[in-house]
């Protein structure tokens, strides 16, 4: 029964996946805060089929600590859906994307045009600091940026790889980051799609303050969000 809700969800993820791409398309001779408003729209769509689908619930813990404007956010990151659901409920997201995506049906497009930040994995230092100038621009327009501190998806209950982008942003932006937990590869596996009827829970941790030395805010990010991940994972 699993695998056949499975299946089901995959055929109907494309179907709405497909009909939101092909609609949206006169957003994009329109205004940028437009596109992210109708992703909004998109990722509560997909939420909706995850509950009647799959038995898949979506939860938002921890909603005093989700920052309204510019702000840093470092979620933990198991699934494509990590990428979807904030899309639902932070007002103006931006995702810290590898460029390879751009190339993708429509999510290149409207990635683009609603300003996502696309990094070039193999730039090193030049990377880094087009990240830091890109995230400069973002919070001038007041918008939530979210990295992943891993880079990619992990199983659950696996601490992650801790990459430099987020150290580099947290010294040069000089703000607080708010780390973000979640066990949503329990339900949704990194390769695949919703296997496990359930309840995926964001939580948004308390945010780190700024000033503190490299070595002591990434053990304090790892800790945050690996901590509360693991207490996650019974749900």
């Amino acid at each position: 029964m699993t695998k056949l809700r499975s299946l089901v969800f995959m055929i109907v993820f494309y179907l709405w996946f497909a009909f939101i791409g092909i609609v949206l398309l006169p957003l994009m001779l329109g205004r940028r805060r437009w596109v992210v408003q109708a992703l909004g729209i998109w990722g509560r769509g997909i939420i909706l089929l995850l509950r009647v689908i799959c038995g898949v619930r979506v939860e938002v813990r921890g909603r005093e600590n989700i920052p309204k404007g510019a702000a840093l956010i470092a979620p933990k990151h198991q699934c494509m859906f990590d990428t979807m659901g904030p899309f639902a409920w932070l007002p103006d997201v931006c995702f810290v994307m590898k460029k390879e995506l751009v190339w993708a049906p429509f999510l290149g497009i409207y990635a683009l045009k609603a300003g996502m930040i696309t990094v070039d994995r193999a730039g090193h230092s030049g990377a880094l600091r087009k990240l830091v100038r890109d995230a400069k621009d973002r919070f001038r327009e007041n918008r939530q940026l979210v990295i992943f501190p891993e880079g990619t998806r992990g199983p659950p209950g696996v601490p992650g790889d801790y990459k430099p982008g987020i150290a580099a942003l947290y010294r040069e932006l000089d703000l607080p980051v708010h780390p973000v937990a979640t066990n949503s590869g329990v339900h949704w596996p990194a390769k695949g799609f919703p296997a496990k009827p359930g309840t995926i829970v964001f939580e948004y941790l308390e945010p780190i303050p700024p000033g503190l030395k490299r070595g002591e805010f990434m053990r304090t990010l790892a800790e945050r969000i690996e901590t509360a991940s693991e207490r996650l994972l019974a749900l």
